[in-house]
């Protein structure tokens, strides 16, 4: 019976809890899984305990330091140990891989890895690259049972590099609640008016939006800078930032950078946000110009609120993004081309419309949150 079985979530913060984790854990929830969740504590478990969630605070580092990386191990291994899960899920990279390591000496029987995206990537070196590559094929290989895969290139490279058999391969994807939450219907224009007025925004500014951690690998500096010369040309033009930097981060110096580029008149940042579907049904194109992801959630959460899209050409955004069909793709770093489709968009109403209609149909038949839940949710119960 579901009841019966237990199920460990693990990840290493608790706002990957609350961000990426949450619908699955409150899903397995409601099929009569007992589930708890093994994360640091950075200040948001009253919230998510408040929603029926059971909270475990193990200090997991992002990064890799021995003494602290083994403590987290013997902390999951003990926790493993006394609650006797039958499945242990884990996700995020460092996490994953020293919970992976608990649960094989605390021999769980079923050990589920999703990759939110691989931790190689194709700014390292070589040597580098190589090093991550075999980390990721061999804990695959002989720590994990069933290796999830949101993006179809990961899923590609996997079974071609034989991290896995095919049989305990699956191709997840990634999805948003498109139909309560993300959901242009659910708005009526005198809530995006209202929100606009409150934003210090008309009725006549084309509002650009950007959601993600305002460090240098998400592009924001790129994207600033060429849209300072944009906003030049056009000064009804708006860029909404939406996002701040967790104190855990590694790139203060260019968050401390990146502040003082941030005065200028057409540029908002407005932080963390918790309306991120309002604000997004305000905007006219959503922008992700990061130098590596995952599967990118944002874009997504934007593609349900039929927004176009601009994105670099990377790993993850262009399984969201199909060129000139909703929106456009350019090279990662290069702000020259980047500016040029901030322009396109300005500047062609019929494409903003045409290719938010088709983001919403892609989103629609690709990236529906209940099918990807529902392919985790049948794994468990034939676990």
């Amino acid at each position: 019976m579901n009841e019966q079985k237990k199920i460990l979530q693990i990840c290493a913060i608790d706002l990957s809890a609350d961000a990426l984790l949450k619908p699955l854990i409150k899903r397995s929830m409601e099929e009569g899984f007992v589930v708890h969740t093994a994360c640091s504590d950075q200040g948001r478990f009253a919230a998510l305990r408040s929603e029926g969630m059971v909270m475990i605070d193990v200090p997991i580092a992002r990064e890799i330091n021995p003494i602290s990386n083994m403590k987290s191990v013997m902390a999951l291994y003990k926790l493993m140990k006394r609650e006797k899960y039958d499945i242990v899920h884990v996700h995020t990279p460092v996490a994953a891989l020293l919970g992976r390591m608990a649960a094989k000496l605390a021999g769980i029987k079923n050990i589920v890895y999703t990759a939110h995206g691989f931790y190689f990537h194709e700014e390292m070196t070589k040597k580098q690259y190589s090093l991550f590559f075999n980390i990721e094929k061999y804990a695959a290989r002989w720590m994990t049972d069933w290796l999830l895969l949101q993006s179809r290139e990961d899923y590609d490279l996997a079974l071609e590099s034989n991290f896995k058999s095919r049989e305990k391969t699956i191709h997840l994807s990634n999805g948003v609640d498109i139909w309560k939450k993300f959901s242009p219907e659910l708005f009526t224009e005198e809530d995006r008016q209202s929100l606009r007025r409150d934003l210090g925004l008309n009725e006549k500014d084309i509002i650009f939006s950007f959601i993600g951690r305002m460090v240098r690998e998400k592009g924001v500096f790129e994207l600033i800078s060429a849209f300072k010369r944009v906003s030049k040309r056009h000064s009804n033009v708006k860029l909404l930032l939406i996002g701040g930097l967790p104190e855990s981060e590694r790139d203060l110096c260019s968050y401390q950078q990146l502040l003082k580029d941030l005065d200028y008149p057409s540029i908002k940042h407005l932080g963390f946000r918790t309306d991120t579907p309002e604000l997004l049904s305000i905007s006219d194109c959503f922008v992700l110009p990061s130098h590596r992801e995952g599967l990118p959630r944002s874009i997504i959460e934007a593609m349900g609120m039929r927004k176009p899209i601009i994105a670099s050409n990377i790993r993850g955004c262009r399984e969201e993004v199909f060129q000139k069909e909703n929106g456009f793709l350019f090279e990662k770093g290069n702000d020259k081309e980047l500016e040029i489709m901030i322009e396109r968009i300005v500047e062609d109403s019929e494409a903003r419309e045409s290719f938010g209609k088709r983001s919403r149909e892609i989103v629609e038949q690709f990236f529906d949150e209940e099918k990807v839940l529902q392919k985790q949710i049948n794994l468990f119960k034939t676990l």
